[in-house]
């Protein structure tokens, strides 16, 4: 490999690595005024989306949805518990294990929280077609790292 052709791999613009994490801090960016409307970090945010598809998983099970370590997991739950929006309860049959279940406010703000998907499609200028296909190579792409290549 010549040194030109060196240079232009290793050129920040070049990176699929810079270009996914620019995108998500973007993204990220795009949800703050929605998420603040409703007094959630983006972590939080993603941590109440898992409970409305299913509400009294556990600690581990969340952690393993969000593809995060449990003890990252727990102040943001612990917040989230502050504020009224779940409850932490040991399990009865093992109480090392810790569920997770919506309390009423919690429940509740799924509601607030519902129009925000058709907000960050018109933040993206993108046709819903071409944000399908890119959630499917993003999640492909995903599997495929998760998997070691």
């Amino acid at each position: 490999m010549n040194d030109a052709s060196s240079d232009e791999q290793l050129q920040l613009d070049n990176q699929l690595c810079f270009a996914l994490y620019s995108a998500s801090l973007q993204m990220t960016k795009a949800y703050k005024p929605l998420l603040r409307s409703i007094g959630l970090t983006y972590p939080q945010y993603l941590a109440m989306l898992a409970l409305w598809e299913r509400d009294g998983q556990t600690v581990g099970e969340i952690s393993a949805r969000l593809l995060t370590e449990p003890g990252s997991l727990t102040p943001l739950l612990k917040r989230l518990e502050a504020e009224g929006l779940i409850n932490r309860v040991r399990s009865s049959q093992d109480e090392r294990v810790v569920e997770l279940h919506l309390t009423e406010a919690g429940k509740a703000l799924k509601g607030r929280a519902a129009g925000f998907p058709d907000c960050m499609l018109q933040c993206t200028g993108q046709s819903p077609e071409k944000l399908r296909a890119l959630h499917t190579q993003l999640v492909a792409l995903r599997n495929a790292l998760l998997q070691g290549g």
